[in-house]
């Protein structure tokens, strides 16, 4: 159900010496290193089975917090799946947040449907699909 859960960090590097550490005892590798089209950088580890945890310098300039640069991604079957989840959420009484839902151009992942909105709390979702070539 779940693709990835993120954490804000105010100190990447420091951060990256940490979970290095701390994930290498479960066995999980380097994190990959993504810049975001904002320029923030986001350190991704994978523990083989397709679950992400990922730790992000918030891309709103604010300092991490909690909460602040974490996202909870549930893995959808389809797009039409990444909409209704969207759709289903704001007719709850979730908020719509940045871009609408719909596909997204990566350099590393070629096209990805993504929906992002917050529950009633502020927590802020993400209902994502990937192209079955990934």
């Amino acid at each position: 159900m779940l693709f990835h859960t993120m954490v804000g960090s105010n100190d990447i590097e420091r951060s990256k010496r940490f979970y290095d550490t701390v994930l290498g005892t479960l066995g999980v590798g380097e994190p990959a290193r993504n810049i975001a089209d904002s320029g923030h950088t986001r350190l991704i580890y994978n523990n083989g089975n397709g679950t992400n945890f990922i730790v992000s310098q918030p891309i709103n300039d604010e300092p991490a917090t909690v909460a602040n640069g974490s996202t909870v991604a549930f893995s959808c079957n389809s797009p039409e799946q990444v909409r209704q989840l969207h759709d289903t959420a704001v007719a709850n009484g979730g908020t719509s947040i940045e871009a609408p839902p719909g596909p997204r151009e990566t350099a590393s992942m070629g096209t990805i449907e993504l929906a992002y909105f917050r529950d009633p709390d502020g927590n802020k979702l993400c209902g994502i699909h990937f192209p079955k070539s990934l």
